[in-house]
């Protein structure tokens, strides 16, 4: 396979200046505000962003070094498969949050429920529309976090993932 390289679009920044004690998941962030500082290049892509209460934002776990294949998560005291997770530690470190977008002042977006560091690389954002990740009824298994992921809500993170 070829390379692939990607050029970061913006700074996500939050309160959090380092990994250790930050929530793992936007679930445990609520209420947390941050913004995004877009390049000025990308500005006129906004267009029409406004009308979406919530964005997907795709960034580098630029903090991260690395990767393994199996993996102790947060929320489990036992490996798994690195697929199997949300763990930051992965052959491509891209992460991925749904936040609340509150308002957007020219190439700044004021957002909330970040649960990113502060100085992330941003790839993507693309707005969040529930109606195509899931179907209406659609049953959903989610493995290993079935018994879990209630817990996510307290969770912080700590320096598993940090060489």
């Amino acid at each position: 396979m070829n390379p692939v390289q990607y050029n970061p679009i913006g700074i996500i920044h939050s309160p959090f200046k380092e990994l250790h004690g930050m929530p793992i998941q936007p679930v445990g962030a609520r209420g947390v505000k941050g913004q995004i500082e877009l390049d000025k290049k990308y500005e006129s892509g906004l267009k029409d962003l406004d009308g979406f209460s919530h964005i997907l934002l795709i960034y580098h776990f630029h903090l991260c070094n690395g990767h393994s294949l199996e993996v102790k998560p947060f929320l489990d005291k036992v490996k798994h498969g690195i697929f199997a997770t949300r763990a930051p530690k992965r052959p491509n470190p891209i992460g991925i949050s749904v936040v609340r977008l509150e308002k957007i002042e020219g190439t700044t977006l004021h957002i909330s429920n970040v649960d990113v560091v502060d100085g992330t690389p941003l790839l993507d954002i693309k707005p969040y529309i529930p109606h195509f990740d899931r179907e209406e009824g659609e049953d959903v298994s989610i493995g290993w976090f079935e018994d879990k992921h209630h817990q996510a809500k307290d969770k912080k993170s700590d320096k598993r993932f940090v060489d």
